[in-house]
């Protein structure tokens, strides 16, 4: 009765819905040509540098291409002091929820990312929170109870993290990578002893040779050059005495981490640190990262909100922009995300541009190419190829089918099937 009171369709509409549902069928985006936030259905259909999530926290449930990788600054403006650019760093970097579990160790506990550190590096991480205890007669990474690391708050031993690390400085011999130690180690040279061990010790950057009273620090090309391309501080002050590691704030000032540094409009600075306009620390960590991760709304996190802290941050430190910005789950955002906002961070600073991929080496402040879209997968990405091993691709964030191709062979069905009636 319903389908006999339907409207009579003209012929040639129906031809014309139907060219154009097979039209937008063929003409989808698959096999990596996939551009930033174009839909997609699978990991393979974006082009490099982007992965197919999605974020519904922000209410963005359609999965599109979304960024994976930093624009490596110093690839597009190099030769500035390392205190002039701003870089990615990974909260808690070895709480991977991927990792394996390791004989003898219960694990349960929280989780602050998704993919190995080796992934971090090659996706343009540069900085590493770690938290390092005595443990298993050993150095582990491990989450505290009061200080202490347990078999359900263990990772594994440091020096497989650190050997990773030493790899990636090896196999590329131009970036930079900042340590920055939870230190809970107590045993004597304990630290001295794993740097060394991991191979480490060979792009260490002395620490009588940092800046102490807030001058610049040397351009990225002297420490390239002089192969001191590995900065690691410590939050015990009495390992610089006792063994050559730089206390962080001496050298950093950086706002409160957990809850406080995520409340919107208010960016105070942490207890130990100096206030986050002194002129007596070079460098400036901007914590970003509740108290308690949750990967699903990382996302929502990640994104516009982040950006907002970002300014307030800037203000707050006496228009001074972060030089590490940390977060959780530093792959998920709603679209260009994390590595968007550095890119703007980059571009104000190093060359006045909206976006560092705007700057245009050897030219005034103020002077940019023109860009009509966020650069991805662009010859500004790092030449190593990144890759992401957690489960926002399709796990949960993506379905395994693509909503819009859904629709569109639905909407073809409906179609064919109201033809057939009314003919």
């Amino acid at each position: 009765m319903f389908l006999s009171n339907l409207p009579v369709i003209p012929h040639f509409l129906i031809l014309l819905l139907l060219f154009t549902s097979l039209f937008t069928l063929s003409s989808a985006c698959s096999g990596g040509n996939c551009q930033l936030l174009e839909s997609c259905s699978a990991a393979n259909d974006c082009a490099p540098g982007l992965y197919c999530g999605n974020c519904p926290p922000a209410n963005k449930r359609q999965p599109v291409c979304t960024r994976g990788q930093v624009n490596i600054p110093t690839s597009i403006i190099s030769g500035l002091p390392f205190n002039k650019y701003t870089w990615l760093v990974t909260h808690n970097a070895f709480s991977n929820v991927n990792a394996p579990q390791l004989p003898g160790v219960q694990r349960i506990t929280f989780y602050n990312q998704e993919d190995t550190v080796t992934n971090q590096l090659r996706n343009g991480v540069r900085g590493l929170m770690l938290d390092m205890y005595d443990f298993e007669d050993d150095v582990w990474l491990c989450h505290s109870l009061q200080g202490h690391c347990y078999n359900i708050t263990a990772f594994g031993p440091a020096i497989d993290t650190l050997r990773e690390v030493e790899v990636f400085l090896t196999q590329n011999p131009t970036e930079i990578v900042t340590i920055i130690i939870e230190d809970y180690v107590h045993s004597p040279k304990g630290l001295t002893r794993l740097f060394a061990n991991a191979g480490l010790e060979k792009y260490w950057y002395p620490v009588s040779k940092m800046p102490k009273k807030g001058e610049d620090w040397p351009t990225v090309n002297d420490l390239v050059q002089q192969n001191h391309r590995l900065l690691v501080f410590t939050s015990d002050a009495s390992k610089e005495e006792a063994e050559g590691i730089a206390y962080q704030w001496r050298y950093m000032v950086e706002n409160e981490p957990g809850d406080p540094g995520v409340k919107q409009g208010s960016c105070p600075n942490r207890k130990e640190s100096k206030k986050l306009g002194s002129k007596g620390a070079s460098l400036f960590l901007m914590n970003y990262f509740p108290t308690y991760p949750v990967e699903d709304e990382a996302c929502k996190e990640n994104s516009s909100p982040l950006a907002d802290m970002v300014g307030t941050c800037y203000k707050s430190a006496g228009s001074r922009m972060p030089n590490f910005v940390a977060v959780n789950f530093y792959m998920r955002s709603d679209g260009p995300g994390v590595f968007d906002i550095l890119d703007r961070m980059n571009g104000q600073t190093l060359c006045g541009c909206s976006t560092v991929t705007a700057c245009q080496p050897g030219s005034r402040a103020g002077v940019c190419k023109n860009i009509p879209a966020p650069i991805t997968g662009s010859a500004a990405t790092p030449t190593f190829s990144g890759s992401f091993s957690g489960s926002v691709q399709l796990s949960g964030f993506a379905p395994p089918t693509s909503y819009p191709n859904t629709i569109l062979i639905c909407s073809f069905l409906i179609l064919l099937m109201l033809l057939l009636l009314w003919l």
